[in-house]
């Protein structure tokens, strides 16, 4: 049956919901209505506990430390930075021992509460961690976790059992893809997270201007009505890719793609790359229409978050000078740092961003620098040290047992990871020297 469409006047508390979690800056949908509310609520100033060694940031990380981490470590690495080994321990250290992991765990001593887990955190954890090196059990318990609790649709949830949405899927698509996996061979019940996907897009039925977005959730009656965030989040999944793209996707084949973005006939039952294309054209015709950002959720100003992870979808997709579009007005729009005050998942997304784009977070809107600011909130990583010439590298690496073996270490990428992050980093640094 072709999804119900639904008017934006209709949407009723499912969006307010949505707009309310959001807010802060992840992928995730709903938490809890207590995490929903301590979000939106004006803030009192309790006593703080000390927070511990390696964690980013100083506001509560109740709801965030662990998300919060990923994306700085994330954003190190696409700045060629080793993050400080006291930040990826803390970070392997809120893991479960059944592998999954909490948004925080304040007493990492005490077991974890199976249902505190979520595939948000977990999900960002593996990109993460995968893209540091030399923490491939980690990954394998993460990846083992989001594998066992996915839903029979193919897609998951927020919280193990909980119902299918974009977001959570699209991140977790992420996760499986920086781990070196093909995430359409990750089923349960005969149907993959692109399958899972599919059903929350907006089809040929829909009104011309939502074609090819993607709803959050479905309604209670089936409805889907257009979600920005989860739009561009689910985009992002269709090309294969995380928030790391980056790192992942700036040195495969067609890397150097910048098509126009064009919506296309409207295809009945597309694969992942039409549905991410028909996504890209929903999202190129919002931005348009919102004067290159995305707007809020509540309609009460712009959403930073989602235009930030929307220029990093259309750059996946091959769309890179569309992608800068959005990219640029985040450097040009003045609320833009305020909203990163005090806050790394907003400062690492807008390096990520940047990274997608080839452009310089060292120089954001012409004189700030988004990683000396990142880099200050927590332990300061170190530099890479890039090879001096192609003779060099090639000498190194001759051998499996020599010296190249040494160097891909220190890039902070074992063999047993997998990943290839460090030859990707590697050949871009080449590439743009």
């Amino acid at each position: 049956m072709p999804p119900i469409r639904r008017t934006a006047a209709a949407r009723g508390t499912r969006a307010a919901l949505a707009a309310a979690v959001l807010l802060p800056l992840t992928l995730a949908g709903p938490v809890t209505a207590a995490a929903a509310a301590a979000q939106t609520a004006p803030q009192t100033a309790p006593a703080q506990k000390k927070l511990p060694e390696g964690l980013y940031g100083t506001a509560d990380p109740e709801f965030d430390g662990v998300w919060r981490q990923s994306l700085t470590l994330l954003a190190q690495r696409t700045q060629h930075l080793r993050p400080a080994p006291a930040a990826v321990d803390f970070l392997t250290g809120q893991q479960c021992a059944d592998g999954g992991f909490a948004a925080y765990r304040p007493d990492v001593a005490k077991p974890c509460d199976a249902a505190t887990e979520d595939t948000n955190a977990t999900a960002a954890a593996v990109q993460a961690l995968t893209a540091t090196g030399g923490e491939r059990k980690a990954v394998d318990k993460a990846l083992a976790w989001l594998k066992k609790i996915q839903n029979d649709d193919g897609g998951w949830g927020f919280n193990p059992g909980g119902p299918t949405d974009a977001n959570s899927t699209a991140v977790v698509v992420g996760a499986l893809a920086a781990a070196g996996e093909r995430p359409e061979r990750t089923t349960a019940g005969g149907a993959g997270p692109y399958d899972a996907l599919a059903a929350l897009q907006l089809g040929c039925d829909a009104e011309k201007a939502e074609r090819g977005a993607y709803a959050y959730q479905p309604e209670k009656d089936g409805a889907l009505f257009a979600n920005d965030y989860a739009s561009a989040a689910a985009v992002l999944a269709g090309t294969g890719n995380g928030l790391g793209y980056a790192l992942e996707g700036l040195d495969v084949a067609d890397s150097g793609k910048d098509e126009p973005v064009k919506t296309g006939a409207c295809v009945a039952d597309p694969s992942p790359a039409q549905a991410a294309q028909a996504g890209a054209a929903y999202l190129a015709r919002k931005l348009a229409a919102g004067g290159e950002h995305l707007p809020s959720m509540t309609g009460e100003g712009p959403d930073h978050n989602a235009t930030a992870v929307a220029a990093i979808a259309l750059a996946a997709n091959g769309h890179r000078s569309a992608a800068r579009e959005p990219y640029g007005w985040l450097e040009r729009d003045k609320s833009t740092l305020p909203w990163t005050k005090d806050n790394p998942a907003a400062l690492a997304t807008l390096i990520l961003a940047a990274a997608a784009v080839d452009a310089d977070p060292g120089a954001f809107g012409g004189d700030t620098d988004l990683v000396a600011r990142l880099n200050a909130t927590g332990p300061r990583p170190t530099a890479e040290k890039p090879a001096t010439g192609a003779a060099e590298m090639d000498e190194e690496s001759s051998d499996d047992d020599g010296p190249g073996v040494a160097v891909w270490t220190l890039l902070g990428v074992g063999l047993a990871a997998g990943a290839g992050i460090g030859l990707l980093a590697s050949a871009r640094r080449k590439r743009n020297a």
